[in-house]
């Protein structure tokens, strides 16, 4: 066989992951809105979590305020050019989670004090 057949008989091989696309339109914002979900839901959470098996009630009661301060990454995410689409996109994604956590309290809470 000679090179010229050669060439033409292998096919070029897919790398396994060739379909995620970094560089897509929309990485940056479903990645960006999910991670703004995880962003309200499991850092306050984590962080009252290991307050409490550090420290006694009454002090990370007095502590949990700080967690105030993990909003300094999507803030420095934003402030950065090359990462602002996906920080804008997080910010949606922690309102909109806001948004349903609050609405859904509030009529748990109307149903409960109403029956």
């Amino acid at each position: 066989m000679e090179t010229d057949e050669m060439s033409q008989v292998e096919e070029p091989r897919e790398r396994p992951f060739e379909w995620w696309h970094h560089s897509h339109p929309t990485f940056a914002g479903i990645t960006g809105f999910f991670a703004g979900m995880l962003f309200v839901t499991a850092v306050p959470g984590a962080f009252v979590g290991i307050l409490r098996l550090l420290f006694t009630y009454e002090t990370a009661e007095q502590l949990f305020p700080f967690v105030l301060l993990a909003l300094a990454l999507p803030i420095f995410l934003l402030i950065k050019r090359k990462t602002r689409r996906f920080a804008q996109f997080m910010f949606v994604g922690m309102v909109v989670t806001a948004l349903v956590v609050l609405g859904v309290a509030s009529l748990v809470l109307y149903f409960m004090v109403d029956a």
